[in-house]
């Protein structure tokens, strides 16, 4: 059952479309990643989403209700951590906490989130002496500190390091198991593969793929990479048969290590084994592998994320 629905939203900055009839719904209890380049319109979307924008056209709605007329209810049932966000520069971490705590009528306790978020040793710094990664994770405790149904995170884990980006993700992860719907705006494909269960791709402020990861993958041109070493190099019009087999995409001629790389489909490998052994080459250190997300995000929209 959707518990997020955004229908033909429209907004408009400077006679340019910003967002441009996005239209998708979440399902309540999973997590819903939005992809696209920079300025495609994804935060933007996340904030009339969230009640900060008002929409030029189209409808939201968040568990049934109207961000915007009906915000005071909205508020209460969803967290949001901003892309860019701000507190008072004295205020210390345990006064955040206990402020964010006092706007909800059914907070959650604050202490597990901190220790979790690696923050318990923190509580007594003020905001302006903590670092960039202590403050998104700071953020990150106050979107939740609410026991929000929704539960909204702009680009989560920048700034964060390696490990504590993980363990954000096994945070995130363990509220999405509690009942938490996530809509998650990230940049790193790794994070969108790892935690989402389907993802809208936005491009130039529309909606130009929505499926789950490994469906995806499966859209992209040559979802799947072959790669080994030939026992000779292939001549020209061998390349060529190569690159006419079922299914290839593009053909990458030997690299300084040696291997051959085509980017191609299932349907390829039988007439490529065929293909070879008509030929007399050996495919040495065959490799079947499926491409990556970042390599289908750049297929859908032809830009780096």
């Amino acid at each position: 059952m959707a518990i997020i629905e955004v229908n033909g939203v429209r907004k408009t900055y400077a006679g340019r479309n910003v967002v441009d009839g996005v239209t998708f719904s979440v399902d309540e209890g999973e997590i819903f990643g939005i992809l696209g380049p920079n300025g495609a319109g994804k935060t933007t979307t996340v904030e009339c989403v969230e009640g900060l924008r008002i929409p030029d056209a189209g409808t939201v709605r968040v568990a049934g209700l109207d961000p915007v007329a009906d915000h005071d209810r909205v508020t209460q049932l969803l967290g949001a951590q901003l892309q860019e966000s701000e507190l008072q520069a004295k205020l210390t971490v345990r006064e955040a906490l206990e402020l964010y705590r006092s706007f909800y009528r059914a907070p959650a306790d604050w202490r597990p989130l901190v220790e979790r978020l690696g923050l318990a040793d923190r509580l007594t710094t003020r905001f302006a002496k903590l670092s960039g990664g202590q403050k998104q994770r700071l953020f990150i405790a106050l979107a939740l500190i609410g026991n929000p149904k929704v539960v909204v995170l702009d680009e989560l884990t920048t700034g964060l390091d390696p490990r504590a980006r993980r363990d954000t993700w096994k945070l995130i992860e363990e509220v999405r198991d509690g009942g938490v719907t996530v809509l998650l705006v990230t940049h790193f494909m790794e994070e969108a593969q790892r935690l989402c269960d389907r993802i809208a791709v936005i491009d130039r402020g529309r909606v130009v793929a929505l499926d789950t990861p490994a469906g995806l993958i499966r859209q992209a041109t040559g979802s799947t990479v072959l790669s080994f070493v030939p026992s000779r190099p292939p001549a020209a019009p061998e390349l060529t048969r190569l690159a006419a087999l079922p299914g290839v995409a593009s053909v990458t001629p030997p690299d300084a290590s040696g291997a051959l790389v085509l980017h191609a489909t299932d349907d390829t490998v039988t007439p490529l084994v065929a293909l070879l052994a008509e030929l007399g080459i050996t495919a040495q250190r065959l490799r079947i592998t499926e491409t990556s997300l970042d390599e289908a995000f750049l297929d859908l929209t032809g830009q780096d994320a």
